[in-house]
């Protein structure tokens, strides 16, 4: 278990891809689900792998495109966005309801 999984099976979690878009949006609030080491995401149809030593500007890698992705946990604040990234992002369909609880929203 690592402190990224924290014991979870799935968690939801912020996702940017650093050089493209995640299905027409440069960032997106989703599912994920972890290897058991947590070293590697899977994220719909994405298997990001942790970038060892760290990347230039995301923390995991993805491994069919080799774009970088910033991959974190959703703040409570909304304030989830890399310091130097996206502007906005897509909460995922069937992740709506968890995201509003998080944020204490009923909409």
């Amino acid at each position: 278990m690592s402190q990224l999984t924290k014991g979870k099976e799935r968690r939801l979690m912020f996702l940017e891809n650093k050089k493209g878009d995640i299905d027409g949006y440069k960032a997106r609030i989703g599912w994920v689900s972890f290897s058991k080491s947590g070293n590697t995401v899977y994220y719909r149809d994405k298997k990001l792998s942790r970038i060892k030593g760290g990347g230039v500007r995301g923390n995991y890698c993805c491994n069919q495109t080799g774009h970088e992705y910033w991959i974190s946990g959703v703040r409570k604040q909304g304030d989830n966005l890399h310091h130097a990234g996206a502007t906005t992002f897509h909460v995922d369909a069937d992740a709506l309801d968890e995201y509003n609880a998080l944020k204490g929203s009923t909409k």
